[in-house]
C-alpha cells in the first residue's frame, strides 16, 4: 500500500512538472487511467489486473492521431520512470491484455519520429 501511495505521489509530481496535453485526453488524465498497471509495471504484480488492461486499451482508443500519439509517447515516457516502470514490464502490457498497439513501447523512442 505504501509502494501505490509512494507511487501516485510521484505522478502528481511528474503531472506538475510536465503540462503536456494528449489531444485526445490530457496526460493526467491518461496516466490516471493507466494507475491500476503500476502494480504490474514495477514487478510487485505477476500479470496485469483486467482494470489494468481497460486501462490500457481506453488510453489507445483515444489516441487516434500521429498528434495524440506523440503527445501521448511524450507523457508516458516522463511518467513510468517517475512511476518506477520497468521497460521490460511495460514492453509485456499491450501481448497481456490482447491489446494491438501501433508505437513500440520503448523508453528510448523518439517520440517526434512517430509517423503513424
Amino acid at each position: 500500500m505504501a509502494r501505490c501511495l509512494l507511487a501516485f505521489g510521484l505522478v502528481i509530481l511528474v503531472l506538475a512538472v510536465s503540462a503536456s496535453r494528449v489531444h485526445a485526453m490530457s496526460c493526467s488524465e491518461a496516466v490516471t487511467t493507466l494507475m491500476p498497471c503500476v502494480p504490474f509495471v514495477v514487478g510487485s504484480d505477476p500479470r496485469p489486473t483486467a482494470s489494468c488492461c481497460l486501462g490500457v486499451k481506453t488510453v489507445n482508443d483515444q489516441a487516434t492521431t500521429k498528434e495524440d500519439r506523440r503527445a501521448l509517447c511524450e507523457c508516458l515516457k516522463k511518467a513510468g520512470p517517475a512511476l518506477g516502470a520497468k521497460p521490460e514490464k511495460a514492453k509485456q502490457l499491450p501481448g497481456l491484455c490482447g491489446i494491438k498497439v501501433p508505437v513500440p513501447i520503448d523508453p528510448n523512442i523518439d517520440c517526434n519520429k512517430i509517423d503513424l
